[in-house]
């Protein structure tokens, strides 16, 4: 083989393996929170997957990141979107150290909710509301070390 190419085929090589990347799983739980009372008249709210919902119910949706790769994760974002047959519940969405975004068009655009508008029955522009959205994105304003975890959620009301 010629040197040269040894030599390059060794450098490839190297590069490629070095190359380590982080890798961001995401797992989306829907919840619902139910409140119990024991015996002594003491309440507690629990979370607890939902069986069965009808129009009305509070769903709980919590996105968890995790950085199951071996470098840094920078400038990490979490899009999701709420579901079909769902409305957005207004100032629900949070996340530690994120910027949380929203889309009124199926995911292309996404920006503060006061700069978003849509089109109302008569096709003038008006500015949108909760019930507008269709996507949330939650932009995290640090990195993720490998094995970091970080939650994201939001709640949503079934139409």
């Amino acid at each position: 083989m010629n040197p040269l190419i040894k030599i390059s085929a060794i450098l490839l090589l190297t590069f490629f393996a070095s190359q380590a990347l982080a890798a961001i799983e995401l797992k989306t739980v829907a919840e619902i929170e139910i409140t119990e009372t024991d015996e002594k008249g003491k309440k507690t709210v629990k979370r607890i997957p939902p069986t069965h919902v009808v129009p009305g119910t509070e769903v709980i949706y919590t996105i968890t990141a995790t950085n199951s790769g071996d470098q840094v994760a920078e400038n990490v974002n979490v899009t999701d979107p709420v579901p079909k047959d769902m409305v957005y519940i207004d100032g629900s969405a949070f996340g530690s150290g994120t910027t949380i975004t929203f889309s009124v068009d199926g995911g292309k655009n996404f920006d503060k909710p006061e700069k978003l508008t849509v089109k109302d029955e008569k096709g003038n522009p008006r500015r949108a509301s909760a019930s507008d959205y269709t996507h949330i994105r939650w932009t995290f304003q640090f990195k993720l070390k490998p094995g970091d975890v970080a939650p994201v959620w939001f709640r949503a009301r079934v139409k």
